[in-house]
């Protein structure tokens, strides 16, 4: 390990991970580190990720970040790498919940702004 990582903020990429505001249940779009938001933003979109690694670090760090497992944006993350993995259909309820969050979050002002 080439850098050394302070009690506050500790990670297994270079996505940090601000132990001192895990599961604040309040996350500001200002907060959100550049890829996390890019891979959030793509998993609303009309062609979302496929590599399920690349979800699963979006899903680490919204439940980490957000409302733990109860965070929309950690669910609809783990409900679409269980379709990417099983090749079943997601939960279209799931979807529309984590759409709604992302608006309030800051990510869109409206839901069909995020298509």
């Amino acid at each position: 390990m080439s850098q050394q990582q302070s009690p506050d903020n500790v990670s297994v990429d270079e996505i940090p991970v601000d132990i001192d505001n895990t599961q604040s249940a309040e996350v500001d779009s200002a907060d959100v580190p550049d890829e996390i938001e890019s891979i959030t933003r793509g998993l609303a979109g009309e062609q979302p990720p496929t590599n399920p690694i690349v979800v699963l670090k979006a899903a680490r760090w919204w439940y980490l970040h957000g409302k733990g497992g109860t965070d929309p944006a950690f669910q609809w993350a783990i409900e679409w790498t269980r379709h990417l993995a099983t090749d079943t259909p997601s939960d279209v309820e799931r979807f529309d919940e984590f759409l709604e969050y992302l608006v309030t979050v800051g990510f869109a002002d409206e839901r069909h702004e995020l298509r």
